[in-house]
């Protein structure tokens, strides 16, 4: 399915962006051997595409879990990150060994008057403090 998506867009120019979000659609993310993949297809470096891979944040080289918890860097957020990554026994930027945690810090999430703020896919939690964290991720455990 990539070989043909990358047949129909690489006489496209610019086509490594959408030949990287169709992999990203296909995959779940974009790993180094779809990265090579791609590379060798469109006829360009794989520096090329892993730097535009882990430049936009909309790509991913790794499968994301279930939920993915994104944590804004502001007010108070690392002892926020520093539980989650407790509880979910894992280490930040990774994912849950059941596949359903993926835990990010990420820069901005638009919310910086609920700081310290995280979302879970796209539900909003504002003004968290460490001791919040095991009663939400409870929630998610459940419908898992």
């Amino acid at each position: 399915q990539l070989r043909q998506v990358i047949d129909e867009l690489k006489d496209q120019p610019g086509a490594l962006m959408p030949v990287l979000q169709k992999a990203q659609g296909i995959f779940g993310c974009v790993p180094m051997d779809v990265q090579k993949i791609i590379a060798e297809g469109l006829g360009v470096t794989l520096s090329e595409v892993y730097g535009v891979a882990t430049f936009y944040a909309q790509f991913t080289l790794e499968p994301s879990g279930k939920y993915v918890i994104s944590v804004c860097y502001v007010k108070g957020s690392q002892k926020v990150l520093d539980r989650l990554s407790e509880e979910l026994n894992v280490p930040i930027g990774k994912t849950t060994a059941d596949g359903l945690f993926t835990l990010n810090p990420t820069r901005c999430l638009g919310a910086c008057g609920l700081a310290p703020v995280m979302t879970i896919n796209e539900e909003v939690y504002g003004r968290l403090t460490p001791d919040d964290i095991p009663g939400i991720l409870a929630k998610y455990r459940e419908q898992a």
